[in-house]
């Protein structure tokens, strides 16, 4: 029987707020230094053809496209293989809206790893009706999650999901008690994802209980600066690829004016 030699697979996430803007901007600049094998995008808000040539050669795509022009969209860029791909989180009213895609990706003759972009809804402690959808979404995403989990292969979902779990994941964790994005219940999400269900936080796993590293600031005032940030994009893995994980890093920028996005990439390498 042939087995698969070990290989170093560098995945990157990143809400990039725009995809022409972001590479307009300087993100091939921060590829050509990172050289990640993956990319996972969140709020791509570009139609499919365009995605492809703003990425540039070398690339296979799977895009999930907003049914809403200039809204959301989600995508997987992948050196690698990809073998199949997925629009949807499971759920009818979830499938357009451009929050999930899934790809399964060649990593070795016999291996494959599926990898998936979510953006999760931002939410409204204000507005029931907002928050009933992330929670939805939440729930789509724990179902197809666990169903793919139990198809043997390695999962790793990635993407901006606008929570931040612990207080160590935010600046202003007191002040935000009651807002969308640190809600007792958003949190508990992740509470029985990683605790019940095994799941792992793979940066957390890489750095312990330290505070941050946070990635995402506001563009107001001086939140990047005084480094006034929340970690609301994630790596997570099953178990048995949580633990072939070497290394995790959100690769900030040097400074305010360098960056194409108000989100930083999330940065992690595997030795599948």
């Amino acid at each position: 029987m042939c087995h698969d030699r070990e290989m170093t697979i560098t995945i990157a996430s990143v809400n990039v707020n725009g995809l022409r803007a972001a590479v307009k901007n300087g993100m091939h600049a921060w590829i050509a230094h990172c050289a990640p094998d993956v990319i996972t995008l969140q709020e791509v808000r570009a139609p499919d053809e365009l995605v492809a040539e703003l990425m540039g050669d070398g690339w296979h795509i799977a895009h999930a496209e907003c049914n809403q022009k200039g809204r959301a969209g989600v995508a997987v860029a992948s050196r690698l293989p990809i073998v199949t791909s997925y629009i949807g989180a499971n759920h009818p009213t979830h499938n357009f809206t451009g929050r999930w895609v899934q790809a399964d990706i060649q990593v070795g003759k016999n291996k494959t790893l599926t990898v998936i972009s979510a953006y999760v809804h931002t939410g409204d402690a204000e507005s029931p009706e907002r928050m009933k959808e992330k929670f939805a979404f939440f729930a789509a995403m724990k179902e197809r999650m666990q169903a793919l989990r139990a198809s043997g292969n390695h999962v790793l979902l990635t993407g901006d999901l606008n929570v931040a779990h612990r207080p160590e994941d935010l600046k202003n964790w007191k002040g935000n008690l009651k807002s969308a994005g640190f809600l007792p219940e958003e949190r508990a999400w992740f509470d029985e994802m990683f605790d019940q269900h095994e799941w792992v936080d793979v940066m957390r796993q890489q750095v312990g209980d330290i505070v941050g590293p946070y990635s995402w600031w506001s563009w107001r005032g001086k939140a990047f600066d005084n480094d006034a940030g929340w970690r609301i994009d994630y790596h997570i893995a099953n178990p048995e690829l949580a633990k072939t994980a070497i290394s995790a890093r959100v690769d900030r920028a040097p400074s305010y004016d360098a960056r194409w996005s108000d989100h930083a990439p999330v940065v992690a390498t595997y030795k599948l």
